[in-house]
């Protein structure tokens, strides 16, 4: 069966950045199963995963535009300290969720100073060029309440308690 829109679609995978540094990888857990065609992965493995089938194995280098977008520097604000309701526990590196009207972000502390906390609302992986090595494990056809929801349900996928 050839992954299509409406396809589950079950992958191993090993990511890597451009220094070849493994960022993820589902060695060691279950494939990872989504929804093809509902954006439920990043558009530019997406598009080279479309038509493959069962056991094909592949490598994909994406590039920021088909992946988590450019940096963009305006995503970058220093606010006061007097914000965070625990501004002593603060440590660069730490996440929070912020809500914009944008919607909500999740934000990264990249600076703390006694009067201000410098965050970044880029996605981590903002910028990187991908490369990931997939091999298809499974393609088969959604169910209903799947197509209903835009995700993958059952035992390589997501639960609803």
């Amino acid at each position: 069966m050839q992954i299509t829109a409406k396809k589950v679609v079950t992958i191993d995978y090993t990511l890597t950045d451009e220094q070849g540094q493994v960022i993820d990888s589902s060695q060691g857990r279950d494939p990872l199963a989504y929804l093809h065609g509902f954006s439920n992965i990043i558009p530019g493995l997406e598009s080279a995963l479309e038509g493959r089938t069962s056991g094909d194995a592949l490598n994909v280098k994406v590039a920021p535009t088909e992946a988590y977008g450019e940096r963009d520097d305006a995503l970058i604000q220093s606010v006061s300290r007097d914000l965070f309701e625990d501004a002593n526990e603060l440590e660069v590196g730490m996440r929070f969720q912020s809500v914009s009207e944008d919607g909500v972000r999740l934000v990264t502390v990249v600076d703390v100073t006694d009067d201000t906390v410098t965050v970044d609302a880029n996605h981590p992986l903002a910028g990187v060029t991908l490369t990931f090595d997939v091999t298809v494990v499974d393609v088969r056809d959604a169910n209903d309440e799947e197509l209903e929801h835009g995700h993958v349900h059952g035992p390589e996928g997501h639960h609803h308690d």
